[in-house]
């Protein structure tokens, strides 16, 4: 039976984020600055109420008399006795025999052109441990892409403004891009998974290394060129990424109607027509939200019995990266055309960053001599804003 690490891993990034995020919300409120606090609540509490309704909804607590857990959940501490429910199920295992176990098939990936099929017993035990590891992959993707996604670019944006990275803003900025990161791995696992569902599959800890870089460049990448161009064109960011956000919501229903499919009626035996299109659209708004910011390597398929596409998606996969490479491009040569220089805006952004800042002075400054001293052969004083500004317009 195999340490619950997936699930500590993730109530670390929530519990750690919330904090985070409570802390700075009263630093704002302390500056005075309600919007950045109003917006910094709002991206914390939003995500954290939807991964309580996650977790009740695949452990069908509402079915269940247990007040004491449902309790919790209204109070957000939900992941955090589910947690400790998870590592009391691995410590107790082994110590009583199980009543019963559950046989599984699966197939070795084919070795020398020849397939093995392995049985395992499932103990109850484990059991409970794959639903809570499984609530969990679910809840980080939902507290990445629907908390942590828009968190780490509103903070970024405060910081751009400011030109300044707090203790606070910094530190809640690096997990939430670590919360992006793990949820964009958690992605790619279910896609290997379902692609290779018969097949008992084992990811290596140089492939997760390789899967999270890759995302993390993507991430950030993405998240700088939407703050970048938010820096001077602060109307239009919102209509750019609300066209991005409806037309990967709209895709999947688009499909479905074309496909003139039956509506899908096995999610949950329990729910009714119109549950189930709550369910179904909060899966959508779900999608939508991970295709904004990176490729969600999991194709959500309405008409499909299982919901998801289990074909490869190299087509795909080709198409959404060279129409993200053109919009990150429009928007950086938008970005650069309406600051008021490249070398500027350069500048500010490292400014903003603490990479140059204390070191190097601020665009523009002039430098001035002492009083007293005439301007008799003395040479003219330059600083290095000027020389990028001079460069910059020689180019």
């Amino acid at each position: 039976m195999r340490l619950p690490s997936s699930v500590l891993v993730s109530v670390s990034l929530f519990t750690a984020e919330t904090t985070a995020a409570l802390y700075l919300s009263s630093t704002y409120r302390s500056a005075g600055d309600q919007i950045w606090q109003c917006f910094t609540l709002l991206f914390t509490l939003v995500p954290s109420v939807l991964v309580q309704l996650t977790l009740i909804f695949i452990h069908r607590d509402l079915s269940r008399d247990r007040p004491l857990v449902l309790l919790l959940h209204i109070l957000q501490l939900g992941p955090i006795i589910r947690c400790l429910d998870a590592f009391c199920i691995y410590g107790s295992a082994g110590k009583v025999e199980e009543p019963y176990v559950t046989i599984t098939r699966k197939k070795q990936i084919p070795r020398d052109g020849q397939t093995e099929e392995v049985e395992q017993e499932v103990g109850q035990a484990e059991g409970k441990l794959v639903t809570h590891r499984a609530a969990f992959a679910r809840t980080s993707v939902i507290q990445a892409f629907l908390g942590s996604a828009p968190q780490l670019t509103l903070q970024l944006y405060i910081c751009v403004l400011q030109k300044g990275v707090s203790i606070g803003r910094g530190t809640l900025m690096v997990i939430s891009l670590l919360s992006i990161v793990y949820g964009a791995l958690r992605c790619n696992i279910l896609a290997i998974k379902i692609r290779y569902d018969d097949y008992e599959v084992s990811v290596r800890p140089l492939a997760y290394l390789c899967v999270f870089l890759w995302r993390g460049f993507e991430i950030a990448t993405r998240v700088t060129v939407l703050v970048l161009f938010s820096s001077v064109l602060k109307v239009w960011v919102l209509p750019v990424v609300s066209v991005n956000f409806v037309l990967f919501f709209l895709r999947p229903w688009v499909l479905f109607w074309s496909s003139r499919s039956p509506f899908p009626e096995n999610i949950e035996k329990t729910l009714t027509r119109v549950g189930t299109t709550i369910v179904l659209c909060m899966l959508t708004f779900l999608y939508a939200g991970i295709n904004v910011f990176c490729w969600s390597a999991v194709q959500l398929r309405l008409d499909d019995p299982d919901l998801i596409d289990k074909g490869q998606a190299w087509r795909r996969v080709a198409v959404y990266y060279s129409l993200r490479f053109v919009e990150n491009t429009g928007l950086t040569l938008m970005w650069q055309l309406f600051s008021s220089s490249p070398a500027q805006g350069f500048w500010e952004c490292c400014g903003s960053l603490c990479v140059l800042r204390g070191t190097l002075p601020q665009p523009g400054s002039i430098m001035t001599k002492p009083p007293g001293k005439d301007n008799g052969d003395d040479p003219p004083c330059v600083t290095k804003g000027d020389i990028g500004q001079s460069l910059c317009g020689v180019v």
